[in-house]
């Protein structure tokens, strides 16, 4: 459970380098590459959602919310990986900055995903969270 990454075993090293690998395609903008990191069949729910999301649905949301932005800046922290055989179960918490026309807007959240280990991949079946901004 450790938040501290020198007490982590090699396979918590290993998730955590997917979930940072993921956000940095993400921030670049590389849709198609974040989203290589998702599995066929995931099913996520972000906080803000009615229904949860297959990857096609949020393949669609990101490309048109990111269209014409940027995300200059950009912060994960993990607060606990567990991992159980190809299973892990990653929180963290998040904060980036989006620039859009020139305009930036700073969101921060929590995050959970759940990784599903295919090849040398951790591949998201799932995942929940999403902005803590109206949270007192």
């Amino acid at each position: 459970y450790s938040v501290k990454a020198q007490d982590w075993s090699p396979v918590q090293k290993e998730v955590w380098k997917n979930v940072t690998d993921y956000w940095g395609l993400m921030a670049k903008g590389d849709i198609s590459g974040f989203m290589d990191y998702f599995h066929k069949d995931y099913l996520g729910w972000d906080n803000d959602s009615d229904l949860p999301s297959t990857k096609e649905d949020t393949q669609k949301w990101l490309t048109y919310m990111l269209q014409g932005s940027k995300m200059p800046v950009y912060d994960i922290k993990p607060l606990g990986i567990k991992v159980y055989g190809d299973v892990a179960f990653v929180h963290y918490n998040y904060s980036f900055v989006r620039e859009t026309d020139g305009k930036k807007q700073m969101e921060k959240g929590r995050w959970t995903d759940i990784l599903l280990k295919q090849g040398n991949k951790w591949l998201m079946i799932g995942d929940h969270g999403g902005s803590t901004k109206n949270e007192k």
